[in-house]
């Protein structure tokens, strides 16, 4: 009964994490407008509390500590608002990945191993040491701006605000398709809306990676336990890029390209044979993005045509390719 009784409240606990990592990484997806909304900065902190609450009454001291760690620094954004930038942003929510991954391995079926959870913690510590040291400094610089009244500081406008109002729009609707679960008409909805995401910018680079995610949510086999917190970090790292200009550092991840679909081995050159690769060509206005077996289209940009071939080789034919290149270059 007791026992019984212990399950219980650790699934009442549970779901309630869940629910305030929701509001964590809804927050945490566009920290900029948070800042902007007083009572949306301090549910971040209330969740952060929460959970570290709840972790600390039931003795998971690793779910505790970071708990804590996000907490102290919600508290310090609360209490001294700070100007949000890109590192920031991606600091917090490396932060948060560590608390994501250890509620997940607690309703995991083997539970959460306080020694595997401990050597996690231990990982994680140098991102929240740089977390705090980084928030010390952009309060620093605050205070020097402030103790120097005769400079005028002038708040920067984003470059396309209608680009930024559209892409976190379809970034949350992303997020809300996952969260709804696995089943063919939600891998068909994110098919599409990733379809719709191509349209946001014509740079190829942006192109290249919509692909590269419309592929691997089209695959069954990835789970959205494994697509989710891959595509939502890598289209806002790209999002983030294509906002200030530098759309041509966009390229898809390692981990991203291992999901995608692959390419058989040649036996030899001798007996090569056209091999089925997917193809990068985009079709601006489709509500589809539709492979071509046998073909890859090549961009005449060198930058572009590199990233295209990275995507549809593998390792031992990217490696045939150089030797090739290098053979009729000399």
């Amino acid at each position: 009964m007791q026992a019984t009784k212990q399950q219980q409240i650790l699934g009442y606990f549970i779901e309630e994490a869940k629910e305030h990592l929701d509001t964590i990484e809804q927050g945490l997806l566009d920290l900029q407008a948070t800042m902007a909304d007083t009572e949306r900065l301090n549910e971040l902190f209330r969740a952060a509390h929460s959970v570290k609450g709840g972790a600390a009454m039931l003795g998971f001291s690793s779910i505790h500590k970071v708990g804590h760690h996000l907490e102290d620094c919600f508290k310090l954004l609360t209490d001294h608002p700070v100007k949000i930038d890109q590192q920031l942003e991606n600091l917090f929510l490396q932060g948060f990945d560590i608390l994501k991954e250890l509620v997940e391995e607690l309703q995991s079926p083997y539970g959460l191993r306080e020694e595997d959870a401990a050597q996690t913690v231990q990982a994680a510590e140098p991102i929240f040491i740089e977390l705090q040291n980084y928030l010390n400094r952009l309060l620093q610089d605050k205070r020097v701006e402030v103790s120097q009244p005769a400079m005028s500081v002038v708040q920067p406008v984003p470059a396309n605000p209608e680009l930024a109002h559209r892409f976190n729009g379809a970034l949350k609707m992303m997020l809300q398709l996952f969260k709804q679960g696995d089943t063919p008409a939600s891998r068909q909805q994110l098919a599409t809306l990733c379809s719709r995401m191509v349209q946001l910018h014509s740079a190829p680079e942006w192109r290249t990676l919509l692909q590269a995610v419309h592929t691997t949510v089209s695959n069954p086999r990835n789970t959205y336990g494994t697509l989710a917190p891959l595509v939502i970090k890598e289209l806002k790292l790209a999002g983030d890029r294509l906002l200030v200009g530098k759309a041509s550092e966009i390229m898809p991840s390692n981990s991203l390209r291992q999901l995608l679909p692959a390419v058989k081995p040649v036996a030899s050159p001798q007996a090569a044979a056209p091999q089925p690769i997917l193809d990068v060509t985009y079709h601006a206005g489709r509500d589809a993005i539709a492979p071509k077996a046998n073909q890859i289209t090549i961009p005449a940009e060198p930058r572009g045509a590199a990233r295209a071939l990275l995507e549809a080789f593998n390792r031992s034919q990217l490696i045939e390719l150089a030797e090739f290149l290098m053979k009729a270059i000399q």
